[in-house]
């Protein structure tokens, strides 16, 4: 297929797709699906080997938030019957990150309900992210609280902090139909106030949300242009009690042309499989492997995931290996350029970089298909209109152990 030979030369080369390009992956027909995961999968080893990267979260605070986000368990009106409870201490909350520690995570994601931070709270924050430093050694810590104010990325990173993660979620276009108190301009403002404060980025998406084509493919060259050093992809996990519980339009096939063009769009980026791969790409998930070079470990915020030892079998048993506390996640051009850390692209071409847009926008119509050409070089049947499909509220589980419980997590 001309389309993929093209996508995989392309994302050798950091170089971005076309529109017309990323939307065709997601045009694939179900015939052509493996040879789609085979094509992102040689751009995936080449900048990440056979590597997973673990990441575990730990819900700092859950529930009880003023803001309406429309696929949130945690929102203003919420029925959903979570877990609620206010600020984990930072004892508990290190006793937390050590489960997912010694399952095999390299990083801990520190998460918190709410609009965004008081300067008290990343006090708090802070001395949770030390105190996790301490008992756990070389432990890469992202904290997500939400909007940041000016100063505050960078005393969080003063404090230990290695990366931040606020997602786009979807389209600017659609944003308001999603939440109405706060912007897409409020969270592009988080991101780079992140960057700007040396903070590695995380910045990514939920799918499944009754977005168009033309919405998925938004958001993710909106994402390359804010050039994250890793993109987490949700499966949106539709909760009784919140505005999206009916949303099931998500198939394992559909999941994994999103993370392939995903992949196509950030060659050189974390990919991250997010909440919902048990969900929604069920027994396909050693397939996304393939797509995406990291997954979280276990459970979510307010969702039960997969069993920890079943997730490691899984990756074992797939043919990829859990990577190490001591390995560079990202490629070297891109690891070299914060010192080790995370990259910006001063060589021009990688993720996020606008040296490739030639005036067309990131990654537009007629940068790089040679002949001019932007209609999809694939000659395949389209994959045809699938109906919802029928809800599987059985795989949809609150959780109800680890922080904030009694119970012991699940690591």
């Amino acid at each position: 297929m001309d389309l993929l030979n093209t996508l995989v030369d392309k994302g050798l080369r950091r170089e971005s797709p076309t529109r017309e390009e990323a939307l065709a992956v997601l045009a694939t027909s179900d015939d052509d699906l493996l040879d789609v995961v085979a094509a992102a999968g040689k751009v995936r080893r080449h900048w990440f080997g056979r590597r997973v990267k673990l990441n575990y979260l730990v819900n700092l605070k859950s529930g009880l938030c003023p803001e309406d986000c429309s696929y949130c368990s945690q929102r203003l009106g919420s029925k959903a019957e979570i877990l609620k409870y206010t600020w984990l201490k930072p004892d508990q909350a290190s006793a937390a990150a050590a489960a997912g520690v010694s399952g095999g995570a390299k990083r801990v994601c520190l998460v918190a309900s709410g609009r965004g931070p008081t300067d008290r709270d990343v006090d708090r924050v802070s001395d949770t992210i030390k105190a996790i430093k301490e008992q756990n050694g070389d432990v890469e810590v992202c904290a997500c609280l939400g909007l940041l104010s000016d100063g505050q990325a960078e005393r969080l990173r003063e404090a230990g902090a290695d990366a931040y993660n606020h997602n786009l979620n979807t389209s600017e276009a659609t944003y308001g139909d999603i939440t109405t108190t706060h912007t897409y301009a409020d969270r592009v403002d988080t991101v780079n106030k992140a960057h700007a404060a040396g903070l590695s980025a995380c910045s990514g998406l939920i799918a499944g949300m009754g977005e168009s084509d033309e919405d998925l493919v938004d958001v993710v060259f909106s994402l390359r242009e804010l050039d994250p050093d890793s993109v987490p992809v949700n499966f949106l996990i539709p909760m009784e009690g919140t505005p999206l519980a009916k949303e099931w339009h998500l198939t394992p096939q559909r999941c994994l042309r999103i993370l392939a063009m995903t992949r196509f769009v950030c060659p050189d980026v974390e990919v991250r499989i997010a909440g919902g791969r048990e969900v929604h790409l069920r027994t396909m998930q050693p397939l996304a492997l393939h797509l995406a070079n990291s997954i979280f470990l276990g459970d979510y915020l307010t969702s039960e995931g997969q069993a920890g030892h079943a997730d490691l079998e899984m990756i074992a048993d797939a043919g990829f290996e859990v990577e190490g506390a001591g390995e560079v996640t990202l490629p070297e051009h891109r690891a070299s350029a914060r010192g080790g850390g995370c990259g910006s692209h001063a060589e021009g071409g990688g993720c996020g970089s606008h040296a490739d847009a030639d005036g067309a926008g990131a990654g537009g119509c007629g940068s790089h298909a040679g002949n001019g050409v932007c209609a999809p070089a694939s000659a395949s049947t389209p994959a045809p209109v699938r109906p919802a499909e029928e809800p599987r509220t059985d795989l949809v589980a609150v959780r109800r152990r680890g922080a904030g419980t009694d119970l012991a997590p699940n690591a």
